[in-house]
């Protein structure tokens, strides 16, 4: 079993989010700003302390510090410019991935094997054991399709207190994957948005 990081150890990886602080604030109270969402971190993994090692990746590197840092921004910022602070952050990282996919994808053969790595990568990173319950259809040559009915996004950000969080990360999926060469990927709606699931369709076109 792995050894669960620190809230400060997780911080640290956070630089992109404490840039858009910065730029929102002098760096005295961004400090300030970051020691208080350090210690809220602290508090809601001891929250969670038995959550299965499955969902750590999502809960503790992603769910939790955003929570944390968005609660504490929205205290001394207000909802809209703490908001913005970690969806800017996200666009910000995803267009740097989705940069690197597209360069991927324009290599002989990468489209094929991009779709087909789809189904045994949702299954070990998105399913059950991650804290998704999904369902999963049958096997289309040069297509991929699945919705999530339960995800751990929706479920913390919620219980944290800031569901709109949610629909950031949705929308990192149309970001990093919305517009790649030779691919469609296909939603209608999510669960972060009000849809009763997260349906995704990904292909070659």
């Amino acid at each position: 079993m792995a050894e669960r990081k620190t809230a400060e150890q997780i911080m640290k990886k956070k630089a992109v989010i404490r840039a858009e602080i910065e730029r929102k604030m002098p760096k005295a109270q961004a400090d300030a700003l970051w020691r208080q969402a350090t210690e809220r971190l602290a508090a809601i993994m001891a929250r969670y302390a038995d959550l299965p090692e499955g969902l750590r990746p999502h809960t503790d590197a992603r769910i939790f510090p955003s929570a944390a840092i968005y609660l504490t921004a929205r205290e001394r910022l207000g909802q809209k410019a703490a908001y913005g602070i970690i969806e800017d952050a996200a666009v910000a990282l995803t267009g740097d991935t989705a940069k690197k996919l597209a360069k991927l994808l324009r290599l002989p053969g990468m489209r094929s094997l991009f779709i087909r790595i789809w189904d045994p990568l949702t299954r070990k990173i998105f399913g059950p054991n991650n804290g998704f319950k999904n369902v999963f259809y049958p096997k289309v040559k040069g297509a991929f399709r699945m919705d999530v009915i339960g995800c751990p996004y929706f479920r913390y950000f919620t219980e944290l207190g800031c569901p709109e969080l949610t629909k950031i990360f949705c929308e990192n999926d149309d970001r990093v994957y919305g517009n790649l060469p030779g691919i469609a990927f296909e939603r209608t709606g999510t669960l972060g948005k009000g849809a009763e699931r997260c349906d995704f369709c990904i292909r070659k076109v």
